[in-house]
């Protein structure tokens, strides 16, 4: 094979590759505490269902922010989830978080306060 058909052809698998990466709804949680300061470690679950959200069952994802407050969650269905952040004494309970309808084959942004 000549180089430049194995350029095409090196070009073509790593466009094809990430156009599939891209097809996945795609969320990123920030979480910060009530001065505004990202938050480390904190537990995120997210739940489809009102229901669900108030029992604190059926959890859809659930995940734990890095060291710059940021969890990145994939492969969510295109719809709007409710969302419980812990962390040590701070949550954001009564909040009734809710992230707005996800954005299919994106990626998607919420940020969350605890207190």
């Amino acid at each position: 094979m000549k180089t430049p058909a194995k350029i095409f052809l090196g070009l073509a698998i790593i466009i094809l590759a990430s156009s599939f990466q891209l097809l996945k709804t795609y969320l990123t949680i920030t979480v910060r505490d009530e001065v505004g300061n990202t938050v480390s470690d904190a537990t995120v679950q997210l739940f489809e269902k009102e229901e669900d959200y108030n029992k604190e069952e059926n959890v859809v994802m659930e995940g734990v922010t890095d060291n710059k407050g940021v969890l990145k969650l994939k492969d969510l269905k295109a719809i709007s989830y409710f969302v419980i952040v812990r962390k040590d004494d701070k949550d954001n309970a009564g909040g009734g978080e809710r992230t707005g309808k996800l954005d299919e084959k994106k990626v998607n942004k919420v940020t969350i306060v605890i207190q």
